[in-house]
């Protein structure tokens, strides 16, 4: 395995680069230091497909290690991927001699420090605890990015296709929950069917959850876990169904007391609330609730992102003003007559109001 550093990396790593050699792009990568806070970080960055890895807050210990300690990292992203095991362990063997040089040219530079860009944007789900950062090597690597000729692509999917071409198989072997996600609209029926891996996060959840019903994420949002064989439906008693947990999106909710335990989405993966009803509350002034529920767990999927199989319902556009402003803003659009309707309908378009359609659904989930 190639990887090429930086002389600001070179200089941490205390040697002397080997010569260039020729390596397949798959086993080859860009390599850089950055200064998180006072904790250094080794980004690397994947020639063939750009995807992105990052050690956070190595000490000496570590760099004098670091060829043992990039092939774990590399392991355990892949496999948080939901990559075959068997898979991830063929890539990291065949990747088994790590040689150090330097960088190799002026666009591969350029490539890696945009992903270094990336990590200072996501650098709020870096876990301090961890120096593989899992959740954010992901988060990273499903970014879009461009390949310079007017076209972009997702790293991750570059990857799978990588190894899917590198092994002749599917490269997956993952859990996904069939989920069910119903937008409590009184009467009316808004709703979707989702397939959706466990091993994400609620905050990826999130992700999925906005695409899914079209939401603009303009808003801040919880998710509350309520026991199993309850349910969270607002019209139910709150003493008799309470959580047992909220999650939240803004650290500063932690600062607040509350009677129900709280924790960071990102910190909390689907997997380990399978069994729970679960509500997702989006926009705190509108107040959209979003009742979760579980319907069955896929064993051995073999496609590692959402998918919507099917739903029924148009969301409301953002900031109508909730389930009354809601009403109003339907009898308006619904009246050709009415002295608003063609403002009305103007305004609705450009706050995200449109018909249920799978397809687009199913591209932007694509897409998130």
């Amino acid at each position: 395995m190639l990887i090429q550093c930086t002389k600001k990396l070179l200089d941490e790593l205390k040697i002397k680069p080997e010569a260039p050699i020729e390596e397949n792009p798959l086993f080859s990568w860009h390599a850089n230091l950055l200064m998180l806070g006072r904790k250094k970080t080794l980004v690397l960055v994947n020639d063939k497909n750009r995807y992105t890895i990052v050690l956070f807050g190595l000490k000496a210990k570590e760099w004098k290690n670091i060829d043992t300690y990039i092939k774990q990292a590399i392991r355990e992203v892949f496999l948080a991927e939901g990559i075959k095991e068997e898979i991830v362990e063929q890539f990291v063997s065949a990747a088994d001699n790590v040689v150090f040089t330097k960088t190799k040219d002026r666009t591969s530079v350029a490539r890696m420090n945009k992903s270094c860009e990336n990590v200072y944007y996501f650098d709020d789900i870096i876990d301090p605890q961890s120096t593989i950062q899992k959740s954010l090597s992901l988060r990273l690597s499903d970014f879009l990015v461009g390949d310079g000729k007017n076209d972009y692509f997702h790293p991750n999917e570059a990857l799978y296709k990588d190894l899917e071409e590198w092994t002749d198989g599917f490269v997956f072997r993952i859990q996904a929950a069939q989920i069910k996600v119903t937008l409590e609209l009184g009467n009316k029926k808004v709703w979707r069917r989702l397939t959706v891996p466990t091993s994400i996060s609620f905050y990826a959840f999130h992700d999925v959850l906005q695409a899914a019903f079209g939401w603009q994420n303009s808003h801040l949002h919880d998710f509350l876990i309520y026991p199993p064989n309850t349910v969270s439906n607002v019209v139910v008693s709150r003493h008799r169904n309470s959580p047992i947990l909220k999650l939240v999106c803004a650290k500063e909710a932690l600062e607040y007391e509350r009677d129900i335990p709280m924790k960071m989405e990102n910190e909390v993966k689907l997997s380990e609330h399978l069994s729970s009803r679960m509500q997702y509350n989006y926009d705190f002034g509108d107040n959209w609730i979003h009742t979760i529920e579980v319907e069955k767990v896929l064993e051995n999927h073999e496609l590692n992102r959402p998918v919507c199989l099917g739903g029924e319902g148009n969301t409301p556009p953002e900031d109508v003003g909730g389930e009354p402003g809601y009403k109003l803003f339907l009898q308006t659009i619904q009246d050709k007559k009415h002295p608003d309707h063609d403002y009305m309908k103007k305004w609705a378009e450009s706050h995200g109001y449109e018909k249920f359609d799978i397809e687009k659904t199913n591209q932007r989930l694509k897409w998130i």
